[in-house]
């Protein structure tokens, strides 16, 4: 397969715009009053074909249709919500999906700046069907459904010994709110090097503190620990909240804060990054979907 793509007479839907998503290719700034932005609504593609006939479509339109974030640094494209689920770089195969390396039937590639993958990689990325619609040119995906099981943690050290987090509740508690206000950034590398947290990188550093090294995504924290319903819920138990209509089910966690007590949780999402937000009212309550204790 030849690297580049022919542009011109290859123009699938020339009549239609080109959406640019530069929306996605930022992370949003969101204040802390706000709430997740609903998915958007249908993105008509300008799609391209090679020599062979196959349709390519640039990624900035597949991450605005499904209304998720797109960051690309150097020769790495990131997608997710409010953490990376998916990671692709030009002329590789090698992809990440759901925090699991996969396979692309074909690679990226770059042209004229942007970013383009097949319908078949696009499919294969996002664990669903993508395809465009022949009669109004919109992408158009099935709902998500990430498989196979939860990433397994990897038993952590820390200045607690064998204690743990089931003796140090308060204490942890007091250790997260040391970053109010630490700057949200999506697929946020370790704090140590970014100095920025995402939201399960933010769950990860803390608890990481207390001799508990979680999984990098807040779908497979939410496998860990234990379940427990409100009435039980303890300081320092961790939170987990849907991503509505992103996914084939709503009951995968696209978002994770630590309970504080007071009917309140600490977590990190747009401006102001880390912060507090309350737990039953307001847009959070209405996306609950697990609540889990860390021992």
């Amino acid at each position: 397969m030849r690297n580049t793509l022919k542009f011109g007479m290859f123009l699938v839907c020339m009549a239609l715009p080109l959406v640019l998503a530069t929306s996605c290719s930022q992370p949003d700034r969101l204040r802390s009053n706000s709430v997740p932005p609903a998915r958007n609504s249908p993105v008509r593609t300008e799609a391209v074909t090679d020599a062979g006939g196959t349709s390519w479509v640039p990624l900035p339109q597949v991450a605005q249709s499904l209304g998720l974030r797109l960051q690309e640094t150097g020769d790495t494209a990131n997608l997710g919500f409010t953490d990376v689920m998916f990671t692709v770089q030009p002329s590789q195969r090698h992809a990440i999906s759901f925090g699991r390396p996969i396979s692309l039937p074909q690679a990226p590639v770059r042209e004229n700046g942007q970013l383009y993958m097949t319908m078949d990689a696009v499919s294969a990325l996002l664990q669903t069907k993508a395809r465009i619609d022949s009669r109004t040119g919109d992408l158009a995906f099935d709902r998500i459904s990430p498989a196979g099981g939860p990433i397994s943690p990897q038993t952590g050290t820390s200045q607690y010994g064998i204690l743990g987090v089931d003796d140090h509740r308060d204490e942890m508690v007091s250790y997260a709110k040391q970053y109010l206000g630490v700057p949200y950034e999506f697929g946020a590398a370790p704090y140590e090097q970014s100095k920025t947290f995402d939201c399960s990188s933010f769950t990860r550093h803390v608890f990481k503190k207390f001799g508990q090294d979680l999984p990098r995504l807040a779908r497979d924290q939410a496998q860990e620990g234990v379940t427990v319903t409100r009435n039980e819920l303890q300081v320092g138990d961790l939170i987990f909240f849907t991503v509505p209509g992103r996914f084939k089910s709503d009951n995968i966690a696209g978002h994770v804060g630590i309970y504080i007590g007071d009917g309140k949780f600490i977590h990190t999402w747009g401006e102001p990054g880390v912060q507090i937000s309350p737990l039953d009212s307001g847009y959070w309550s209405d996306v609950i979907i697990s609540m889990r204790r860390i021992r």
